[in-house]
């Protein structure tokens, strides 16, 4: 069983920068894809970054381009998300997703609150 659990959330102010970390446990860590989504209050969740489970492709969402980075360190078991230039609109809870084929394991989600 593949347990994720994120750290790093918390309370920044706008332009201010935020790490986003997620411990992956229980099973073969580089056969997964590992993404991150957020949802806001009131919104769905969306897709926000992923990285294929050698870390040599990226993938964002166009709202975060440029502002954010994923990485993952696959010795460590662990995913990483480097957030940049943060926004009011980045407020939400963000999860970690482990993806392996139909397959997606969801972390608990860590909170994410920028302000104005």
């Amino acid at each position: 069983q593949v347990q994720l659990v994120e750290s790093g959330g918390g309370s920044v102010q706008a332009g201010g920068s935020l790490r986003l970390s997620c411990a992956v446990s229980g099973r073969t860590f580089s056969d997964y894809a590992m993404g991150w989504f957020r949802q806001a209050p009131g919104k769905e969740r969306e897709f926000v970054a992923r990285i294929t489970w050698s870390g040599r492709s990226t993938y964002y969402a166009d709202s975060v381009k440029g502002r954010f980075s994923i990485s993952r360190n696959n010795a460590k078991n662990t995913v990483y998300l480097q957030m940049n230039s943060l926004k009011p609109e980045d407020t939400a809870v963000y999860y970690c997703a482990a993806e392996k084929g139909a397959v997606t394991i969801w972390g608990q989600g860590t909170q994410v609150t920028v302000s104005s």
